[in-house]
């Protein structure tokens, strides 16, 4: 058999990454409807707040949390999610880490 090339393609490891810190543990930041803010502000809030947020990712998330009553914003390490949802606690907006 000599000669003959057989197609192979070695598996490609799959990476985790973490964009949190401290602990290293997933966590998720829940943001609920709460009928008190504009889509302005919760855009505002979202893209203020959360790393690699765009306005049109924020809308589509503000859309969801008004249309289905809550809405994952991140998910990444405990550590973050908690500083995250404190900010946005901070502005208002009802929160929670899971």
């Amino acid at each position: 058999m000599a000669g003959i090339k057989t197609p192979f393609a070695p598996p490609v490891p799959i990476e985790t990454t973490s964009t949190g810190t401290g602990s290293g543990l997933d966590a998720r930041v829940i943001v609920f409807n709460c009928e008190c803010h504009t889509y302005e502000q919760v855009v505002g809030l979202f893209c203020q707040y959360i790393p690699g947020m765009t306005s049109s990712k924020a809308f589509e998330l503000a859309w969801k949390i008004d249309h289905d009553g809550e809405a994952i914003v991140f998910a990444g390490g405990l550590t973050q999610a908690e500083e995250i949802a404190a900010k946005l606690a901070g502005g208002g907006l009802r929160v929670a880490v899971q």
